[in-house]
């Protein structure tokens, strides 16, 4: 594959429920709601129906810093059952090799275990609705040496648990294929149907689907039982627990559209037309051979919703033999197509393909495929170009949790964290380090990002010690043609990445093999993407480099641990590889796949202020480990980080890279470095709660140049700084600015060549007003004020919607503000709120971004952090009205914000 000039299109597959019409035969049904679910309170009580023999952890915790190296043996009790056997098949339909793929062995393990039982008697256990994060409610442990640490978020996400629910089929079901199709599950599920053992799937990413066809009772009650197994030591950050996506009922006609089964490639795109590739792969589960046509036709999608025909495929005759598959190919050309792509110079248009599957005049199947037209070029000197625009990727890193609602997927929640990703500028997000939700790419696709879609955080080598390097050389083939054949279709995918920061950096050739091994299969499900791996270690003379279609760097582009302020440090320390890299291979494009990996805990501001522009956090500089808060001046990173101004300096001065991602957008649950006794990272731009942190206006300033903003820091109440100086920075889109100090002048300033704040560092602290008036090209730009503020007096609501929809999932995120006389945030305010809320709804969680507060999310009561904190408001199911939410707090005036459910 050349990687000069890549064109395809990218389009998106989604399954739906068919209408009530006569020859409507496929049924995709949400299967979410009244589930009993159980949680062994210790492993030592569980089960002994176990996927596989795993090593046992010895004298190990999720606490860092940490000496000691886990010790590890492999240990199995004497009557545990090794399922491995029944579970491998389910993976079948992703082995291209037919020698390779595994025979189911007899019998059905744990068909006589209680729980999987129609008639076990679960009405003592919780009721819950999926998806479903059984640790986000906590408790969160305290201290060192606790069964989870601050790597993995401090919440009792490890152990093991079941999920059951029942459900019946009618009489037109016969002879029809049932399967149940499960998002994500985390992790090791395994899926009983009445008793008997039809599959699971051991990555708690990956989205798959179990056939029950050959178990299920066409009349009467149907009773599912999944077995859930989180191991401790097996994630770096929060992994959740639990069923946490999506599940769906899936019927067929017993021939049907495959899973994931369309195909839709454009080449000869331009502004004047396309040609459209539609291929189809069909099961035919029949005794019998079928003939059949396929008919399918093209519509565009407006933002509406409203579709309006554009074209048709000719009709497909195809003839599949009994028990076998068939694959059908179709082609038409789309006159003026309106092409995807990223706002704000281009626009997310969108199609869908409605295929059907017509047999003797009846229709089989019917199948609905939303694509979006589009070219993308990876060119080495130039970077990505969309549509033959370059588009200059603005990125940002993202871990799959939504904040105090854990990792359970929740529409609202992961639309309003990408609303807030697009005000700051960014047109592009790296999912790292896993498998999205099927959901987000649909939200991605809509809004216009540009996505790099990841597999592994590790390969056959591992990072914790019950990771998914156990399971690796078995399922590294399945979850990666199940990702792809997922993911292909949505135009935002722009590339695949295969691992993350993996092992395999450091074993020379057998690693590169490791790398070429995953592209083969990669470029075999799609050769329309590069495939690519992220290095933070490897270098352009190393084998590995050599077996990826794109450089993805991790923070050796701006150099690591090779600044002055970073020379006193041990660990890996490299000058910036971009040149080197661009010279060894320059035929392939350069991303920054991360950079920064900058601290900041919001609002917190410490003093002295480093003179540089990049500096690692200390415990006297930059951060304070008493209360665990790093300065939000927003200079100090971990070890082998760069500040925002080094990353953008590096990005400056090597223009043929295609931009970067940062760590992170959004803060997330677990990985506290500096500060392993909090829960959550300080790494984001926007906290834990959705407040932004002044490193978004840093960011804001350069990705939305044509955007007036002028952003100030830090706050101006320091009664205990009076007559001391206290340095004032100013991130602007403009390129020069005036500070005035109560009025008065303290010099205009122009940001000279890899400058990116102004400074002014000699201020010496009075209370009072600051300003700045920022300019550009000579005119006034933006301003903004800073005063000090009087005692906190009242609170203020401010609710991001005060409609939502009544169905039992919608969200309203209320933020809560500390208020003095004036209406004036008390930025340093860290009053005890108490929530009350009467009306159709209920307040699912609170938070306050303080990455060392360990109150248990539900909590009605919470601390105010930085002036701030946040209620999310959940409506309640089919019960329209009004909900009233109301806050207290003592000494201050309480307040009151109405939202209605509709």
């Amino acid at each position: 594959m050349s990687l000069k000039s890549i064109s395809f299109l990218v389009p998106m597959v989604l399954l739906f429920a068919c209408s009530s019409s006569e020859d409507a035969s496929r049924e995709r049904i949400l299967l979410n709601d009244g589930w009993a679910f159980m949680k062994y309170d210790s492993e030592d009580i569980a089960d002994t129906l176990i996927y596989d023999i795993r090593p046992e952890v010895i004298d190990t915790k999720d606490d860092k810093p940490a000496d000691a190296k886990p010790t590890e043996a492999l240990a199995v009790k004497a009557d545990q059952s090794v399922l491995k056997p029944w579970i491998l098949p389910t993976g079948n339909e992703f082995i291209n090799d037919p020698q390779k793929r595994h025979q189911r062995p007899p019998g059905s393990p744990g068909e006589d275990f209680l729980y999987v039982q129609s008639d076990f008697d679960d009405t003592e256990w919780e009721k819950v609705n999926l998806p479903h994060d059984w640790a986000i409610k906590g408790p969160f442990y305290e201290g060192w040496n606790t069964p989870v640490g601050g790597g993995m978020g401090r919440l009792p996400s490890p152990g093991i648990a079941w999920y059951r629910k029942s459900f019946e089929l009618n009489a037109q079901d016969k002879n029809k294929s049932i399967y149940l199709d499960i998002d994500g599950a985390m992790s090791y599920a395994m899926v009983w149907i009445n008793g008997k053992l039809a599959g699971g799937w051991p990555y708690g990413y990956t989205s798959f689907r179990v056939d029950l066809t050959d178990h299920i009772r066409f009349e009467g009650s149907n009773q599912i039982a999944i077995r859930i197994d989180n191991p401790p030591n097996s994630s770096r950050w929060y992994p959740g627990g639990g069923i946490y996506r999506n599940v769906w009922l899936v019927k067929t006609e017993k021939t049907h559209i495959s899973h994931w089964g369309t195909k839709v490639i454009a080449k000869n795109v331009s502004a004047e037309s396309a040609e459209i590739e539609l291929e189809i792969s069909i099961d035919n589960d029949q005794n019998k051979q079928v003939t059949l046509s396929t008919e399918s036709s093209v519509y565009y999608v407006d933002e509406e919703g409203n579709e309006q025909k554009v074209s048709q495929f000719d009709p497909e005759q195809i003839s599949i033999e009994e028990s076998n598959s068939g694959k059908t190919l179709s082609r038409l050309t789309i006159e003026s197509p309106k092409l995807w792509g990223p706002p704000p110079s281009q626009t997310p248009n969108m199609y869908v393909v409605k295929t059907q599957l017509i047999s003797n005049g009846k229709v089989l199947d019917e199948y609905h495929t939303p694509f979006g037209i589009r070219t993308i070029e990876f060119d080495p000197d130039r970077g990505v170009l969309v549509n033959g625009e370059h588009i200059f990727i603005k990125g940002v890193n993202q871990h799959h949790d939504l904040g105090a609602l854990g990792a359970a997927w929740n529409e609202r929640a992961a639309e309003r964290q990408l609303e807030m990703l697009r005000e700051l500028g960014c047109n592009a997000i790296r999912i790292a380090h896993n498998p999205p939700a099927p959901e987000l790419l649909d939200m991605t696709d809509r809004m216009g990002f540009l996505v790099v879609d990841e597999l592994y955080d590790c390969w056959e080598r591992k990072k914790t010690p019950l990771d998914f390097h156990l399971i690796f050389p078995e399922w590294h083939e399945q979850d990666l043609r199940a990702l792809i054949r997922r993911d292909k279709n949505h135009p935002s995918v722009i590339m695949w990445s295969t691992g993350n920061e993996v092992g395999e950096q450091y074993t020379g050739e057998a690693g590169a093999e490791v790398a070429a091994r995953l592209r083969v299969i990669a470029n075999d499900e799609d050769p329309t993407r590069p495939t690519t791996a992220s290095f933070n270690y490897a270098k352009p003379d190393m084998p590995i480099t050599s077996e990826v279609e794109a450089i993805n760097l991790n923070y050796q582009g701006e150099g690591i641990r090779n600044a002055p302020a970073y020379a006193h440090l041990k660990g890996i320390n490299t000058p910036p590889n971009y040149p080197g890299f661009h010279e060894n291979y320059p035929e392939k494009v350069i991303i920054s796949s991360e950079n920064a990996a900058a601290l900041s805990s919001r609002g917190t501001y410490l003093f002295p202020v480093v003179d540089g522009i990049s500096a690692p956090i200390s415990d006297t500089v930059g951060g304070n480990p008493e209360k665990r808060y790093v300065s939000a001046y927003e200079l100090h990173t971990t070890d082998f980080g760069s500040s925002a101004d080094k990353v953008f300096r590096s990005l400056d001065m090597h223009p043929y890279v295609a931009g970067g991602f940062v760590w992170s957008g959004w803060d997330y649950l677990g990985e506290p470095t500096p500060y392993y006794l909090s829960r959550s990272s300080y790494f984001g731009l926007i906290d834990l709660a959705g407040f932004k942190k002044d490193r978004f206006y840093l960011y804001q300033s350069r990705w939305r140049p044509n955007l007036p903003m002028a952003h100030l820091l830090p706050h101006w109440n320091w009664p205990e700084r009076i007559g001391k100086v206290t340095p004032v920075h100013v991130f602007t889109s403009g390129d020069e600015a005036e500070l005035f100090f109560n009025g008065k002048s303290l010099g205009r300033k122009k940001k000279g060549q890899y400058e990116y704040r102004l400074r002014w560092d000699d201020v010496v602290y009075e209370p009072g007003e600051l300003k700045v008036i920022s300019y550009k090209n000579g005119k006034k730009w933006a301003e903004d004020l800073v005063k000090t503020t009087g005692e906190a007096t009242k609170i203020r609501f401010t609710a991001d919607r005060d409609t939502i929809s009544a169905d039992g999932k919608d969200l309203s995120f209320v933020t809560v503000e500390i208020l003095d006389d004036n209406g004036l945030v008390v930025p340093n305010a860290t009053n005890k709120l108490s929530f009350s809320l009467e009306g159709p709804g209920e307040i699912v969680a609170t938070d306050n971004g303080d990455p060392t507060d360990l109150t248990p999310f539900p909590s009605k009561t919470r601390k105010a952090f930085s002036g701030k904190a946040l209620l999310i408001i959940k409506s309640a199911h089919k019960k329209p009205g009004l909900v009233t939410v109301s806050a207290t707090s003592e000494g201050l005036k309480p307040a009151k914000i109405n939202i209605q459910t509709n």
